[in-house]
Formats: structure tokens, sequence, C-alpha cells
């Protein structure tokens, strides 16, 4: 494996080294050919796994993902019409709110672009247009029977026999039998009954910090922005500190230098009479990164450990509102991170 990325490597390098540009020759075709002129565009997800001798030969553009404001006016322009004429409906037979978009958005899906999006919204209209198809086939059906009923009707009559008839009382809906009926409007009822209950449900987040030692951060990832709660827990212990959540090496020295700095400023920060008392002394700290499968690493998280062992140690809680993303240093500064406006 590492010698066919190796071999591939090679071949890309030599091939947009711009001096063999005009002399490429390729043995296949047995024919030269002159790429001077030719611009080679490549995507990815992550720069990370790009080797960097071929990374150092490109030209960069980032491309950011969708805001969710930025989703919604896509949705709302161009996706939901799309999906609307690729099923066979019109805005006469379904009909999806604007804020039960945002809800697909916020409650069922994490992506940068807009590919689930459409499917969900795809979801709901093969939805609507089974129960339109449903009732076509009952119109069409009533339609069908009317003149077998009507030449029943005459012969009965014409035999002297005797006809019952059902008055319909004024004011009761048979619009459905004779004519389509009023648009089908999405609802919150609805999407759960289609797309099942939300995978994302951001509401929990109240309930999540609700005690001491929880706090929440901002977190990139190739999918976006998304939140990442910390959790910390003090037991009896030698002042160790235990770290969990599958984290790499400098989120590890990142939760080690948060411990050292709220150690050093315990007594400015209320925690302890003088800073001369070890806050740690006979006990351990336990910090946790939920969401233990999905690896993890950066600086960013600096300002999170900090805000959540002193919520620990204080015994008060975090605000359920407030998310936080930024590299701490050991004199307290907080540097600047990327990937802020997905976050």
């Amino acid at each position: 494996m590492l010698e066919n990325r190796l071999c591939y490597l090679i071949y890309y390098l030599y091939f947009i080294c711009l001096k063999f540009l005009n002399t490429y020759f390729t043995s296949y075709l047995n024919v030269p050919f002159d790429l001077s002129k030719v611009v080679f565009v490549a995507t990815a997800n992550r720069m990370q796994p790009i080797p960097p001798a071929l990374l150092d030969r490109m030209e960069v553009i980032e491309l950011p993902g969708y805001t969710p404001e930025e989703k919604l006016k896509i949705a709302m322009k161009h996706l939901l019409p799309r999906v609307l004429e690729q099923h066979g409906l019109s805005s006469a037979y379904l009909q999806i709110p604007e804020a039960v978009v945002k809800l697909i958005i916020e409650r069922y899906t994490r992506e940068a672009g807009v590919r689930n999006l459409e499917r969900n919204l795809a979801a709901l209209a093969r939805a609507a247009a089974v129960k339109v198809a449903e009732l076509d086939s009952t119109l069409r059906l009533g339609k069908e029977m009317q003149p077998i009923t009507t030449t029943l009707l005459d012969s009965r009559l014409a035999d002297g026999g005797e006809v019952e008839m059902e008055v319909i009382p004024m004011g009761q809906d048979i619009s459905n039998t004779y004519e389509n009926p009023s648009p089908m409007i999405v609802d919150e009822a609805m999407l759960e009954k289609v797309l099942g209950p939300p995978r994302f449900d951001d509401r929990e987040a109240a309930d999540r910090v609700s005690s001491p030692g929880v706090s929440v951060g901002l977190v990139w990832t190739s999918f976006g922005g998304e939140v990442q709660f910390v959790e910390a827990t003090a037991m009896a212990g030698k002042g160790d500190l235990h770290l969990t959540g599958q984290l790499g090496d400098v989120i590890k020295e990142s939760a080690q230098l948060a411990l050292t700095w709220v150690r050093a400023r315990s007594a400015d920060l209320n925690l302890s009479p003088t800073s001369d008392i070890n806050i740690l002394e006979s006990r351990d700290i336990h910090i946790h990164f939920p969401a233990g499968a999905v690896p993890k690493d950066g600086p960013s998280a600096g300002v999170t450990l900090v805000t959540s062992l002193v919520s620990l140690f204080s015994n008060r809680k975090v605000r359920a509102d407030t998310a936080m993303t930024g590299e701490m240093t050991l004199r307290g500064l907080v540097l600047p991170v990327g990937g802020v406006k997905d976050k």
C-alpha cells in the first residue's frame, strides 16, 4: 500500500512539474502531449492527507461550508422546486414552510453542503406523492363507477322499485370526493412520521450542562462546525489527571496546560484561600470528551477546558447558551484559531 502511494506521488509530481508539461509523453497512446496551458483542478475534504511535496506545488483555495442561513435560502430557492418537479408535484399539492426546512437543517443534517438536506426533502415529497396517487385512484374509481350507478338506478326506477336516498347535512365536507383537497402542509409531526425522530437535537445542551464541571466547546470537522461537550469530575486520588475520548497529543497537552493554569491561579479565582494550597490534594481529575469513537485533536479546546475545571472546583454551573473556542497559553492569553465561520 505504501509503495503504491509512493508511486502515485512520484507520478503526480512529475506530471505537474512545469518543465515537463510541454513534453509529456504517454506510452499508452504513444503520442506526445503539450500540457503547458492545462490547469489541473483537485478537490479534497481535508488537506492533512495530501503529501507536503504535492501540496507545496498547489494553489490552495479553501471553500467553507454553508451556514444554516445559506442552506435555508438554497433549499427554498433551488432544492425545493427541483424536488417537487422530480416527483411530479407542485405547491398545490405539497407545501414545506421555511420553519420546517429550518428544523430539517438543525435536527436531521450535519454537513458542509446540502446533499442530505435534499434527500430529506425528497423523502417528504415521496410521502406526499403516495398520498396524491392514492387520492387520484379513488377519484378515478368514482368517475368510472358513475355510469354504472346511473344505469342501475334508471333500471330500478323503470321496474317500479324504490330507491333509498341519503341526505347529506349542510356543512359536511365532501370536497375530497369531487375535487382535489387542499395542499398538504408539512409540520413537525409529519417530519417525525416520515423522517423519524430527530438525529441531532441541540435542545439537550441545557440538560447536559445542568451540573458543575461541564462546558460547551465549538469544534471544526470536515462536515462543518459542531458542538463538543467537555466533562470534568473529581475523585479521591493522588492528584493525577485522566483523559479519555480518543484524544490526540495536542489536545492532551491543552488539558494539562489548563489544569496547571487553574492551579496556579486558584486564589485569584476564589478556588482556595491562598495560592499555596494545592486544590488537587488527595483527589484526581478526570476529563472526558463525549463521542469516544471519534478522534479529537487540536489546541482550540483550551478555553473550554479551563472553563470546565473552574466550574468543577467552584461548584458553579456553566451557562447553557454559551459555547467557546480558542487556544489557551500558560500566561492566560487566548489565541485565535481556525474554522471560526463554520463553528
